[in-house]
């Protein structure tokens, strides 16, 4: 089977598309002839060595699946072949996505929702599972509450927007101008262009003074660092980046503020809850730009620039899919 394979740490360069041994299905276990995976910030700190002592060299990396089941192991009653599913691989525990077929065991994958298609199920398992982990499991986030998403146009940003209009709070987002109607379409309250506005004035001024209950945060550094300033009495603070500099958090000590730090897990139950927004229409995943799995080694360093124009995710298209989809890049 072909697949990218990470052969150092480095740039987008790292990768080498190569032809490797298709992986054998074990007890308890899926094959899956993967039709889409997806790229994340996850993926291009895992390739510049961010995460350099949990990742062994060679190897193949990618955290979002959606295929066809091929083959079962012994022992496997959820999946049949034939059978399309979704899934975010283990991450730091094996091979990853960038390959035309993966295993993986059955209790972390899904059955992939009857009205995406596979570009859209992968664009959704990891960045879904996180956002269900951090708002439903983690803040707790309940109908009639407030929420700051920080980078509401972005790959989880985006869906975020959606599970927290889909549990009843009123949605607060920080994005640049030409994202607004992009927000608002997704359900977003209150739209604040942080390029011209400090969204903690901003913020105050919305909420009478009172801040909000939670803040989402997908940027860190100063940002997560003035969140508390944004909190109201009793606020949550969930963030999905590394603390990558001391934090002053004077400011949440005095609001009884609490903070989450959010690495997901992968299970089936995620996977379920968000199935069941996505039947009834509150949740829809916005794919931004397609390659495939040749150009992942461009998808990357599209994801890593600075402006890179993009909304959403990037999805991979691999084997049969891409040949369909034509296997160029396009975006919105």
């Amino acid at each position: 089977m072909k697949a990218q394979v990470l052969t150092s740490f480095g740039g987008p360069q790292s990768f080498e598309l190569r032809d490797v041994p298709k992986p054998v299905p074990q007890a308890g276990q899926v094959l899956v002839r993967v039709q889409a995976t997806s790229i994340n910030p996850l993926d291009y700190q895992v390739r510049r060595g961010d995460y350099a002592d949990l990742v062994p060299l060679p190897g193949i990396t990618g955290h979002d699946v959606s295929g066809v089941v091929e083959e079962v192991g012994p022992g496997v009653t959820a999946f049949a072949p034939g059978d399309e599913v979704w899934y975010t691989p283990q991450i730091f525990d094996g091979p990853g996505s960038y390959a035309e077929y993966h295993v993986a065991n059955e209790n972390i994958v899904g059955k992939k929702p009857a009205s995406l298609t596979h570009l859209e199920a992968a664009s959704l398992t990891l960045v879904g599972g996180t956002a269900w982990e951090a708002l439903a499991v983690r803040a707790q986030l309940k109908a009639g509450e407030s929420i700051l998403i920080h980078g509401g146009a972005g790959g989880v940003g985006h869906v975020v927007i959606q599970v927290a209009k889909a549990m009843g709070a009123r949605v607060f987002t920080t994005v640049k101008e030409d994202n607004f109607e992009f927000v608002r379409s997704l359900g977003a309250d209150v739209v604040i262009d942080y390029t011209k506005e400090d969204y903690v004035d901003a913020i105050l001024r919305e909420t009478g003074g009172e801040g909000v209950d939670v803040v989402f945060d997908t940027i860190g550094g100063d940002t997560l660092t003035r969140s508390a300033d944004v909190l109201a009495q009793l606020g949550r603070v969930v963030s999905i980046v590394d603390i990558a500099q001391p934090q002053n958090l004077i400011q949440a000590w005095g609001k009884n503020a609490s903070y989450h730090f959010v690495f997901t897990r992968q299970n089936r139950g995620k996977l379920d809850e968000l199935s069941g927004l996505i039947e009834r229409g509150q949740l829809k995943p916005h794919v931004g730009a397609v390659y495939s799995l040749a150009d992942i080694p461009l998808a990357h360093a599209r994801l890593e620039s600075r402006d890179n124009g993009l909304r959403g995710k990037i999805a991979i298209a691999v084997g049969p899919l891409a040949d369909r989809t034509g296997a160029q890049a396009r975006a919105d």
